[in-house]
């Protein structure tokens, strides 16, 4: 049984992954259609990230009171009614309504699952898991393909993502008697049987280096993800269309580096391969930096993708060990926050930078985001005193 769930587990990871690239590959459609800007998909993305953080910090309070399974059922029907709310709009208005409980569904999902998945299975497990979210992300373009050449609508790309998702959400609402085991103890000293609030986890040693940790990883994985092509047809003079297939290959490395990174975990630890993709990241940023020839530019952003495969899963496996087990819903809720929160401000900020001053300064904005999460994984290493 204990098998069986996880395989859920598993199916949920690519159901996690379908919608989040559905709004990119459909959206120079979905403007021309709804008469608005470019620009104003950043808003419902924003308005996405938003509701993913605020269902973030409340996981612990949620999962504490209904239990994981209750939660994953709830979080993933919110993201089935959010993309048949989708589906169905006509105006950008409704776009930005349905937003909200897309937002609040995936926080949910991310931050139970990940913290399930740390507490009882191993750490290949995670690294394999979060593989299969790459598999989502990378099929949802192709069905939202087919929507737009077979029957010439995005709304039905939106639907058929929406009715998969109600598929699962049936499939999790019957297992919900697989996931009674793994309850939340209350019963433990230091939390009281209580949440913790916010402030409460700023006070756990190695707390705030960890979150800080997790706020570079995602601003670096994004803001290399999105200003990739841009770079490499400005600075680099490479042709747009060999650049976004270069670009495109980013998150290829990262879905198949955590494949192989999954068959590491069973030897290494968490820290280890944390490290790994440390120095791996820095090789794919000279590779960009250094005065090559272009094709190591494109090659460069690769070794990047693959470098940062294994930052994520292993930070969120090692998170029971190092803040322990009755605490690590709350670790995990706010970690998946400032990851959200990394989406939300780098990306742009670096926008502003290559606007008004020059898209050259990717590198160096990316070793800075490299130096703050490498630094400050260090800090939290050495102030909980453990290792995973």
């Amino acid at each position: 049984m204990f098998h069986l769930l996880l395989t859920l587990i598993y199916i949920c990871f690519i159901s996690l992954g379908l919608p989040d690239s559905l709004l990119g590959s459909a959206w120079p459609v979905m403007q021309e259609t709804l008469s608005v800007p470019m620009s104003y998909a950043g808003t419902i993305s924003i308005i996405m990230s938003v509701g993913t953080i605020i269902s973030s910090f409340f996981s612990d309070r949620m999962v504490r009171k209904f239990g994981p399974g209750k939660i994953t059922a709830f979080s993933i029907f919110l993201t089935a009614i959010a993309l048949f709310g989708f589906s169905v709009s006509t105006r950008f208005w409704m776009l930005i309504l349905w937003a909200i409980p897309y937002g609040l569904g995936a926080g949910g999902v991310d931050s139970v699952l990940n913290n399930y998945v740390a507490l009882h299975y191993k750490a290949q497990h995670m690294s394999w898991l979060h593989c299969f979210w790459g598999v989502g992300a990378s099929i949802s373009p192709y069905i939202m393909s087919f929507a737009l050449v077979k029957i010439e609508n995005w709304n039905t790309g939106y639907l058929i993502v929406s009715v998969i998702q109600m598929v699962l959400c049936i499939f999790v609402f019957f297992s919900l008697p697989l996931w009674k085991h793994a309850e939340i103890d209350t019963s433990d000293e230091s939390t009281g049987g209580k949440p913790l609030k916010f402030k409460e986890i700023l006070r756990i040693p190695g707390a705030i280096p960890c979150l800080l940790t997790f706020f570079g990883y995602c601003s670096l994985e994004l803001t290399s993800s999105l200003w990739a092509s841009s770079y490499l047809v400005l600075n680099k003079g490479i042709s747009p269309e060999i650049a976004s297939g270069f670009a495109s290959l980013f998150y290829i490395g990262i879905t198949s580096g955590r494949g192989v990174n999954g068959f590491l975990a069973m030897k290494f630890r968490d820290r280890t391969l944390i490290r790994t993709g440390f120095c791996i990241i820095v090789t794919g940023i000279l590779l960009i930096l250094l005065p090559l020839p272009s094709v190591f530019a494109l090659i460069g952003f690769i070794v990047i993708g693959l470098g940062c495969a294994p930052i994520y899963p292993c930070i969120i496996h090692m998170t029971p060990d190092i803040f322990g087990r009755d605490q690590s819903q709350a670790m995990i809720g706010v970690q998946m926050a400032f990851a959200y929160i990394g989406f939300c401000i780098s990306p742009p900020l670096f926008g502003l930078i290559a606007e008004h001053i020059t898209i050259s300064l990717l590198p160096f904005y990316l070793l800075v985001l490299l130096s703050l999460m490498a630094g400050t994984h260090e800090i939290t290493v050495a102030r909980t005193k453990k290792l995973s």
